[in-house]
């Protein structure tokens, strides 16, 4: 593959790179996906008690996953070596003077936007500011796509016409997929969120931690696997969590991983530099919460495609930050306790991760469950119940549950709602949330069953015209006033307010052959097969049925070409499930009632 096929541009199109003392001054937005904001995620914004049993969630996995007795940025030169070397690990790697120093003030500032170009390092330059310009190693945005004539229009457009150029969707998926590919010192480290020579650069053309998931999968799933840049990534992006993280006066903890980094050439050291960005520059500063929890599912699925254990052995190698998001959480740990060896202080840590486990499947089996006959008996509740005896046990008030979710729930079929809290539940439906329940084996076995039947139950509603609905209902009026901000580009059934996401594809086949329901997937991916190249890959698409492309939705999305892909060799291959899925715990047991130790005869 050509390092000159993929483009790491700086802020602005074109006219920027002509002129590259301006790429400083052009502000970044902050590209988001369907779980990144909190009223997106399958756990959305509530006012939670302090006694919830998920509010700890953050705390613990930081004490559970965090063993480094250094920090990372001492040991950072083991996954750049790892780069050079990647057929041996690395053991003890000694650095010069020079190169230890330049490393011990790596820092990532998040001051300014203007300033976001610029080398910040103390060494270079002696202490002035350098301006980093794109990588020499890439080449023009619009020369990384071939110059193609739409038959009977004569226009040009970056489209693909399968039927006439003798390419399949699948063989254009990939020719776009690798097109896509981001090269330090020419090694593949990740892929471009979106190319789309129409639009505005601004932070499409980032390697996004959670974006790249599907595209990590695509290349591992492929025959024969292509796990370089698979690896390469989980290396640079641990290597970037180990430096300084600084949003105004605010340092982040230790093991934050970013939510994207991108390639920039130093022209004063003459070598590609990192940038990397941990929220400070997103719209709202939303800190990147879920991307330690993918780099964790990916390192395993990695794992267990090349049988490669150098990375998980690493002393830094698994430690992720924690977020409420329950499902993943869930799944993060369960990857971590895979992962972990009882040597070195493990041990504690398996113990820890098996005691959160239990509670939490517990917790989210039990209480965030909802089928027709536990719709009917929250309905029934008495409130202000007391004691332990309580049925009612978060003085859920029946007149709050809203009246969709009547008609919305069949005889036949169930699912995890969006959250729990006291006096209140989030009825609404997550897809993520969902599909994630079932491949971690969160969700019970007839859960899982149950979740499939309500897809198929309610077709029309979560898959519509184009897979798939992100969440269901979208919020409307006073609500998405309250919970949104008046947010002009989540107004109903658009982007993360029940927007339909191409990129959730991959998630909802996966949950689909580990349910034994493959029929479902491919049902799915053939009305994907009906658009999405002919739509030009959108990011994701608006309307109550998924008809309309977004109304700000970026084309030749990365991820909905690499979840279109990880989709269809899953349903040829399915043994391509092993990479991401788990199967239940045999030895998981209720967790034991003990009498308090105040309470006496």
């Amino acid at each position: 593959m050509n390092p000159a096929s993929a483009t790491i541009v700086s802020e602005k199109e074109s006219e920027e790179r002509m002129s590259p003392e301006k790429q400083h001054s052009t502000p970044e937005k902050k590209h988001s996906s369907p779980e990144e904001k909190p009223k997106s995620t399958d756990t959305p914004p509530t006012i939670a008690d302090e006694k919830d049993s998920t509010a700890e969630s953050e705390t613990e996995l930081l004490l559970i996953l965090h063993l480094n007795k250094a920090p990372i940025s001492q040991t950072d030169s083991v996954s750049e070596k790892c780069l050079n070397e990647s057929e041996k690990l690395p053991v003890s790697p000694k650095e010069t003077a020079g190169e230890e120093a330049e490393k011990a003030t790596a820092t990532v500032k998040m001051q300014n936007t203007a300033e976001e170009n610029y080398d910040f390092s103390s060494n270079g330059a002696n202490g002035k500011l350098i301006v980093l310009k794109p990588s020499p190693s890439v080449t023009n945005l619009d020369q990384s796509f071939d110059s193609i004539v739409s038959p009977g229009t004569g226009r040009q457009s970056g489209y693909l016409v399968s039927s006439e150029s003798g390419l399949t969707m699948v063989d254009e998926a990939w020719e776009r997929l690798r097109k896509s590919f981001v090269y330090v010192k020419g090694k593949p480290v990740g892929t471009l969120a979106a190319i789309d020579p129409s639009a505005e650069a601004l932070n499409y053309n980032q390697v996004f931690v959670r974006d790249f998931f599907p595209s990590g999968l695509a290349c591992l799933m492929k025959s024969p696997p292509e796990p370089e840049i698979v690896k390469n990534f989980l290396l640079k992006t641990l290597y970037l969590q180990g430096w300084e993280k600084r949003i105004d006066n605010f340092t982040l903890g230790e093991g934050v991983m970013p939510a994207s980094f991108k390639v920039l050439y130093d022209s004063h050291r003459g070598k590609d530099t990192l940038i990397a960005d941990f929220g400070g520059r997103a719209i709202g500063r939303v800190a990147p919460v879920d991307s330690g929890f993918w780099w964790i599912i990916l390192l395993r699925s990695y794992t267990r495609c090349t049988r490669d254990h150098t990375l998980s052995e690493l002393p830094e190698g698994i430690y992720g930050y924690p977020i409420k998001i329950q499902s993943l959480f869930f799944f993060a740990l369960r990857c971590a306790q895979q992962m972990l060896k009882p040597e070195g202080g493990g041990k504690e840590l398996i113990e820890r991760i098996d005691k959160r486990i239990t509670a939490l499947r517990f917790h989210i089996q039990n209480y965030y469950w909802l089928d027709f006959t536990q719709l009917n008996n929250i309905y029934r509740y008495h409130t202000e119940e007391y004691s332990h005896t309580a049925v009612n046990k978060f003085n859920v008030i029946p007149d709050s549950i809203p009246d969709w979710v009547f008609d919305f729930m069949p005889l036949r079929g169930g699912y995890l709602i969006g959250n729990v809290s006291p006096a209140r539940m989030d009825f609404r439906w997550f897809l993520v949330g969902n599909c994630v329940a079932i491949l971690s084996s969160l969700a019970t076995p007839a859960q899982a069953t149950a979740i499939m039947d309500l897809i198929e139950e309610r077709w029309e509603d979560l898959i519509g015209e184009m897979p798939l609905k992100i969440t269901y209902p979208a919020l409307e009026g006073h609500q998405w006033r309250i919970v949104t901000g008046c947010d002009p580009k989540n107004t109903r059934w658009s982007y993360h307010n029940g927007g339909t996401w191409p990129v959730l594809l991959w998630l909802l086949t996966a949950a689909c052959i580990k349910s034994g329901r493959p029929q479902i997937a491919k049902r799915a991916i053939e009305l994907v097969e009906q658009r999405l190249s002919k739509d030009g890959w959108p990011e994701y698409y608006d309307g109550k049925t998924g008809r309309y492309v977004g109304k700000q939705a970026r084309k030749y999305q990365t991820w909905s070409i690499a979840g279109y892909l990880v989709a269809k060799m899953m349903i040829e291959n399915p043994s391509n499930l092993l990479m991401i899925s788990l199967e239940e715990d045999k030895k998981k047991a209720k967790p034991r009632l003990t009498r308090s130790t105040s309470w006496s005869c």
